[in-house]
């Protein structure tokens, strides 16, 4: 059995800075604690980078980017160390997803699958396109031009330049890889910015990466506060940026970048639709709607939070929802397998998911099954299922990062529709009901990403992103590696 010191020893003496291959203490003068949210126990504490440690990872990226080795690698080479780091992550997967369990709350019962393994498959997947390139290939034959006279052209694909991959706490090992695995594989170098909720992961990550040849200054890390984050996505040593978080920070980030034209990707949040056709099976939707919402507490910018039913069969969803709430679905520690739902990260933000449902309740929304149960220490707030509510209440607008869910009911598919866009967000959704019938109204629903009847697991081959205030660009897939990629047009007389 794997021990809070074993998962720790991960991490070792953590450093806010990791910068051309060296580790060092962060000089902002702010502290850090980093706490278990299960027990509301101290972890460790650190003191964050500053902004003058921000400059120096970005100018080793620089360096490393501009007379290094690392983009100069041939594609094969770049994929033997990216497998190579996969193999020192895999070693490893079973004390990452116990770090995790600490770190975040993620119950010990999916979090290896759901958050180690998942990454593992998608810096595989980063590994293996670094050899063979994005579609076509690395360098692209174009056909003989004739006007105004006889010249041959290739296209190239080549690496964007600097990166800075700033990642969310919630999936903090998937979000880092998507970054990081989708950069180097292109042949870019990176500093990493985790969110100072939830940097131990990523640190202990950086610990493996010193085991490969990846050489010194190809990725960096450092953990800072906002004003860090500032720091690195205005450098103009920074040539982009890929952010995953708040579409508030995503704005932010957006206007910081645009001083210096980067190139910006932005996963931000969601307010995601699941809907139920007339003809679906209510009871065997009614569990794994329920769990998209409220697996790893909630915080997950896919879920599928706004639930629209059929009104001939609202009540039978709001009864099975009952029953899988209040009996079914087990709410505690972590640590134990038989726990499905852990804490929220922290304090305040048990505050505002609290806050919101206050508000709705008092606005005459009222509580259809679940709800939260005191407890003695912790940041617990019990999945929720509310209704009496429009599409128009706030509780159906915002994002609450955390598992609560409201059902509102239909009368016609074409009002259903209507309802599921009417959102400024657009990352994700659901459809239940006879599988022709659900394809048909997936393919008209406004989203970067829809699944049908349940979907399946997580592909690394598949982009994830959104539209409207979900983001720009993608991360993950032969999409996502083309957002590190520039094409550069060469033409020559023949």
């Amino acid at each position: 059995m794997i021990t809070t010191t074993d998962a720790l020893s991960l991490v070792g003496a953590p450093q806010a800075a990791h910068v051309a291959g060296r580790w060092s203490a962060g000089t902002s003068g702010t502290p850090l604690a980093v706490s278990d949210p299960a027990t509301e126990t101290t972890l460790c504490e650190l003191e964050l980078a500053s902004a003058a440690q921000v400059d120096a990872a970005v100018a080793a990226a620089r360096d490393a980017f501009d007379a290094g080795p690392w983009p100069r690698r041939s594609p094969v080479q770049r994929s033997a160390a990216l497998h190579g780091l996969a193999d020192q992550f895999e070693r490893e997967a079973d004390r990452f997803a116990q770090l995790l369990v600490h770190e975040i709350g993620a119950p010990v019962s999916g979090v290896r699958g759901g958050q180690v393994d998942s990454a593992i498959e998608l810096l595989r997947w980063f590994a293996d396109a670094a050899a063979t390139g994005p579609a076509g290939g690395w360098e692209l034959t174009l056909g003989l031009h004739h006007a105004p006279r006889r010249s041959a052209s290739v296209l190239r694909h080549e690496p964007a330049g600097v990166v800075a991959g700033l990642t969310a706490y919630n999936f903090p090992l998937l979000l880092l890889v998507r970054k990081l695995g989708g950069a180097l594989a292109a042949g870019c170098t990176i500093v990493l910015m985790p969110s100072p909720r939830a940097p131990l992961s990523t640190i202990a990550f950086m610990r493996l990466l010193e085991r490969t040849d990846i050489p010194a200054g190809a990725a960096n890390l450092v953990v800072g506060a906002a004003d860090a984050g500032a720091r690195l996505t205005s450098s103009p040593g920074v040539d982009m940026v890929t952010f995953t978080g708040s579409a508030a920070v995503g704005r932010a980030v957006m206007r910081q970048a645009a001083d210096t034209t980067k190139r910006v990707v932005l996963e931000l949040g969601g307010k995601s639709p699941n809907l139920l056709l007339p003809g679906a099976d209510v009871e065997a939707a009614v569990g794994p709607s329920l769990l998209r919402f409220s697996l790893n507490a909630g915080q997950a910018c896919g879920a599928t939070t706004r639930t629209f039913v059929p009104r001939a069969d609202y009540d039978r969803y709001v009864a099975a929802a009952r029953a899988f709430l209040d009996e079914q679905l087990v709410v505690g520690d972590p640590r134990d397998p038989a726990t499905d739902v852990g804490p929220l990260i922290g304090a305040d933000q048990l505050a505002f998911v609290a806050g919101h449902v206050e508000r709705a309740l008092a606005a005459g929304g009222r509580v259809e099954a679940g709800g939260r149960r005191e407890r003695a220490r912790g940041w617990y707030f019990d999945p929720l299922l509310i209704g009496g509510v429009g599409n128009d209440a706030e509780i159906s607008r915002e994002e609450l990062f955390g598992p609560v869910g409201v059902v509102i009911p239909y009368d016609t598919v074409e009002e259903a529709i209507a309802l599921a866009g009417d959102n400024r967000y657009a990352l994700n959704a659901n459809v239940w009901g006879p599988t022709e019938e659900a394809l048909a109204v997936a393919r008209r629903l406004r989203s970067g990403n829809v699944t049908v009847n349940g979907g399946g697991g997580l592909r690394p081959d598949a982009p994830w992103g959104g539209l409207g205030e979900s983001g720009i660009g993608r991360d993950g897939g032969e999409a996502g590696l083309r957002e590190f990629l520039e094409l550069k047009h060469v033409q020559w007389p023949v």
